[in-house]
């Protein structure tokens, strides 16, 4: 059977619908970056997501190809997920979406180096003649965050976010986003075939303990 991420790491990918703390190890993926509402049919957010399954899935079918990578084992690639910012926002606000910075991610299995990772972009552009430039290698360790489980549309986060808000403070932790501390979100739900309301999306701020 495929090694599933999200069954695997429960912790980071199923979090409860009530706010809780935890420390996330450092992860690889293939990454975009971008900015512009992620609602637009033509924008750059849609044409990031082809960027990331195509490399994403060309990496996982290596096994029949032949380019063989060292430790390599079948798994389901993992869920898309978005570090996103707003330039002089501190969260995110929601009526603005056109002002969206973001990092586009899929996870990477630990066993992908930095060389499969170049081998698969040289591969996805020859084989589906599409430019790949803007796909890239990105390491990223979030260490101590606040997270929840969101059920519903993604305009009703601020709710979540606010639980989750009140949770940190009360359990003696500030908020940490920075320009390196983002906004995460986790997309468990595919938006094209789920109604709005009953979207699951894991909600991740990055925090730090209260100074005394």
């Amino acid at each position: 059977m495929a090694f599933d991420f999200k069954k695997a790491y429960r912790e980071f990918y199923m979090p409860k619908g009530t706010p809780s703390i935890v420390t996330v190890p450092k992860m690889n993926f293939v990454a975009v970056r971008g900015s512009g509402d992620p609602n637009d049919e033509d924008g750059e957010y849609k044409q990031a997501i082809g960027l990331l399954y195509g490399i994403a899935f060309t990496i996982k079918m290596s096994k029949k190809g032949d380019h063989q990578i060292e430790g390599y084992f079948d798994y389901v690639v993992p869920p898309l997920e978005g570090f996103w910012w707003q330039d002089g926002v501190i969260g995110v606000d929601y009526s603005n979406k056109d002002s969206f910075r973001w990092i586009s991610v899929i996870r990477l299995p630990d066993f992908v180096t930095k060389e499969d990772f170049d081998w698969a972009v040289n591969e996805a552009t020859k084989k589906k003649k599409q430019d790949f430039s803007k796909v890239e290698f990105f390491s990223y360790d979030e260490g101590l965050c606040v997270q929840c489980m969101h059920i519903g549309s993604y305009d009703d986060e601020p709710a979540t976010v606010e639980a989750m808000h009140r949770f940190m403070e009360e359990q003696g932790y500030d908020l940490d986003i920075t320009d390196q501390r983002y906004h995460h979100e986790i997309y468990l739900s595919d938006a094209r075939k789920v109604a709005p309301e009953k979207l699951k999306t894991v909600i991740r701020h990055p925090i730090k303990v209260k100074e005394s």
